[in-house]
């Protein structure tokens, strides 16, 4: 499968939102109750924390024949050579088939300066902690995490870039 990485454009604001809300669904069913990833959805994926997360953070989409499957979202490099990854989501048939990986790679390449990356991942979350364990990642804390009511049991985990 030939798939292509580039950066985010505002005209992508709605595909990224579907890719978040079906990966999201699928992610953590059974996991966070519907209505709590709804309500997060809504928040953290609306149109104006689109904006702000295109104006103030790396985003990157992966397209397939020119539809959008998956995306990344990576903060700004702190003065301690730090970046967040807070997401790397892909529509569920895409998935294993390199595009995360791909995602990853990108996204430590355009970031300037970057030493280690850091992501949280829900420890229930068996596809996302195997595939950031499979990539070099380690695990540097875990805690409980208060998800709108809902207690998660949250993994941090860092990559040394």
């Amino acid at each position: 499968m030939t798939f292509f990485i580039r950066k985010m454009q505002k005209e992508d604001i709605a595909k990224v939102q579907n890719v978040a809300l079906k990966s999201w669904n699928t992610t953590y069913e059974g996991i966070i109750p519907a209505e709590i990833q709804k309500n997060f959805l809504n928040v953290a994926y609306s149109d104006e924390m689109m904006e702000r997360r295109l104006n103030n953070s790396l985003l990157l989409v992966a397209e397939v024949s020119r539809k959008i499957v998956g995306f990344a979202n990576y903060s700004p490099v702190n003065g301690n050579g730090k970046a967040e990854l807070g997401a790397i989501y892909i529509y569920p048939e895409y998935q294993g088939k390199g595009i995360g990986t791909a995602l990853l790679r990108e996204g430590i390449e355009r970031l300037n300066g970057v030493k280690e990356i850091y992501i949280n991942v829900e420890q229930k979350n068996k596809l996302g902690k195997t595939f950031y364990e499979a990539k070099g990642f380690t695990v540097v804390d875990i805690f409980d995490d208060d998800f709108d009511g809902h207690i998660l049991k949250t993994v941090r985990m860092v990559l040394k870039a």
